[in-house]
């Protein structure tokens, strides 16, 4: 058996584990839904029952006006029964399959909020996507075909051959079971080979959404290299392997069906000849051969559908194979088992030895030991690459330490839980990304249950509330994709007033005005300082200027602390910070005054 039949196996068995809860919960509807499949295909095995005492009925030159009116009345009713009884199973079973669905698919959507930081910097994000909504897709699908398909081809095929047995001679069974077992061996074995043609066609599908979606978030970049054509060549290279993909998946797919017909077509053959045969000696009446000609074309159908059944499971399962990779993918950073919620008093934070590497090969942080008193502001400073940012990283714990730890009030963050832990910290970060939705939806965002009052007085706090009030449509301004309808300062104001609607305790400044003229950068950190004097916070910045009044100033370099104390403290020193200083100040005289 190869790998990929084995994993399909996994998959079916694993996807099957986490539907049975819900469906079990569906149950009254569920046994109700089968016992109308029951009698939707009983309906449809009376059919040619009927049909054949009708035509031996007739068959007998009955006298004038002497029509079996009750058996053609019951042979409308057969007929009708089975589209009624069809119909109502999917009344009745429509709300399991749409609940189901959901559950699966919020299952997904929230497992992937709880991978870290590490998965989504390395994802692409329109693979996940692609594969997030076919995998969704095929959970209905997987119900439908497998208890309204599958299941019910194979009780209607057992009851037709049940009959064929005990009425005729064993020759008819000897060629229905055969021809079965015929057309399920070669469904079996092509649609394996199918398979690794479909698999093929869905990785280059995938590869071209990515490929589409990632040019497209990155619109602006694009345009700023002039390289329209290079993306148009990068998508139409993935484009051109979908194309040759799905060419062969058609191709593979129609020879399949030539495969599948052709087995069928003799098996039909050979049992109307057995039936035509037995007419002509006697042994079988007309209404006979009626009745295995037509329980022949009636079985013909669900093999056919069987077969297209099978390779639609096949497929779904390939799909279902991606969502389950990302539904059972491991999260790097778990709340540890017995986890409590973090006790906040005074605010207290602090690091102790922390050492830490995105990379194994790659050490970032080494041995960093500071405290930042409760209601006191700390500035972290450095060159580019110092590893400033990764500390706030750290404290929201998107990542674990790889020495030493990190105490909020004496508490590792380690041992409290990740919801109670980011609920007392509030960031503004450096790249400030929003919702595709209005102003006040991302304002709002910072705290969803705050009062529109509350929401406009955090604007107003961050200096943004006469500016969204002179835009036509005001707080109901869509900001587009990732937010870039709005300039870099009005975006970081939006994420200030975010923050300041979350009113955390802890507060972390992450380059925060470094997007802001001079002017505004002023007013907002007077704002900023007003509030920081009542949280912990923690300033990472690149700009001296903005952290001269800081209560303790730490400068980084290489990862290490090298120097620390208060920016005179600093100047005196004559160290890095000092050479940084001077550097700025170069740079801010060489300026020029604008007209």
């Amino acid at each position: 058996m190869s790998d990929s039949r084995q994993l399909s196996q996994a998959t079916f068995i694993s996807i099957w584990r986490r539907l049975l809860p819900a469906l079990w919960n569906y149950q009254g509807r569920l046994v109700l839904a089968l016992a109308l499949l029951l009698a939707a295909k009983l309906s449809v095995i009376c059919v040619p029952l009927v049909l054949k005492a009708l035509v031996d009925k007739l068959g007998t030159k009955p006298e004038p006006l002497q029509v079996p009116v009750a058996l053609l009345l019951a042979y409308g009713a057969a007929r009708l029964s089975t589209s009624v009884f069809t119909e109502l199973r999917g009344i009745v079973f429509a709300r399991v399959t749409a609940r189901t669905t959901r559950n699966i698919a919020m299952q997904a959507f929230e497992h992937l909020h709880t991978l870290s930081l590490r998965f989504h910097l390395n994802r692409q994000t329109g693979a996940v996507v692609r594969d997030f909504e076919r995998g969704v897709s095929s959970i209905s699908d997987l119900l439908e075909w497998t208890l309204y398909s599958i299941l019910p081809t194979f009780l209607e095929v057992a009851i037709v051959c049940a009959i064929l047995i005990t009425r005729y001679d064993a020759s008819f069974a000897l060629i229905t079971m055969g021809t079965i077992a015929a057309y399920i061996a070669f469904t079996l074995v092509s649609t394996e080979w199918r398979m690794r043609i479909y698999r093929a066609a869905n990785e280059a599908d995938t590869q071209a959404n990515a490929v589409s979606v990632d040019s497209l978030l990155n619109y602006e970049t694009v345009k700023y290299f002039n390289n329209e054509g290079y993306e148009s060549a990068r998508f139409n290279s993935r484009m051109i392997s979908l194309e040759e993909s799905t060419v062969r998946n058609l191709q593979s797919r129609a020879l399949v069906n030539i495969g599948q017909e052709t087995i069928v077509a003799i098996g039909l053959s050979l049992l109307l000849w057995r039936a035509a045969v037995g007419v002509t000696r006697g042994s079988m009446t007309l209404g006979d051969f009626v009745l295995v000609n037509a329980f022949l074309l009636q079985l013909a159908a669900p093999l056919n559908f069987l077969g297209f059944v099978y390779r639609q499971m096949r497929e779904t399962l390939g799909n279902l194979e991606r969502l389950l990779s990302l539904v059972d993918r491991p999260r790097e950073i778990a709340d540890a088992d017995g986890a409590t919620l973090l006790k906040i008093d005074a605010g207290e934070v602090r690091f102790e030895h922390v050492d830490f590497a995105y990379e194994t090969d790659r050490e970032i942080l080494r041995d960093i030991d500071f405290c930042i008193p409760a209601g006191r502001s700390i500035a972290v400073v450095g060159p580019t690459g110092s590893g400033k940012s990764t500390l706030g990283r750290l404290l929201f714990r998107f990542y674990d330490v790889g020495a030493g730890r990190i105490l909020v009030d004496g508490q590792d963050i380690r041992s409290i839980t990740q919801d109670s832990l980011r609920r007392a910290i509030g960031i503004v970060p450096q790249d400030t990304v929003l919702f595709n939705e209005s102003i006040y939806f991302n304002i709002a965002y910072g705290r969803p249950e705050a009062s529109h009052e509350e929401v406009l007085a955090a604007a107003r706090a961050a200096h943004i509330h006469a500016f969204i009030e002179s835009l036509p449509q005001g707080y109901d301004t869509q900001v587009g994709e990732r937010g870039l309808k709005l300039s870099g300062g009005e975006r970081q104001r939006v994420a200030i007033a975010r923050a300041l609607l979350k009113n955390p305790r802890i507060l972390v400044f992450d380059e925060a005005t470094s997007a802001l003229d001079t002017n505004t950068e002023r007013v907002i950190q007077s704002q900023l300082a007003a509030i920081a004097r009542k949280r912990t916070t923690l300033v990472i910045a690149h700009r001296l200027s903005t952290v001269v009044d800081a209560d303790l100033i730490i400068v980084l370099n290489h990862g290490r602390i090298v120097e620390q104390g208060s920016h005179r403290q600093l100047l005196l020193n004559s160290g890095l910070y000092a050479q940084l200083w001077a550097q700025q100040q170069r740079l801010r005289d060489d300026e020029p005054i604008p007209a």
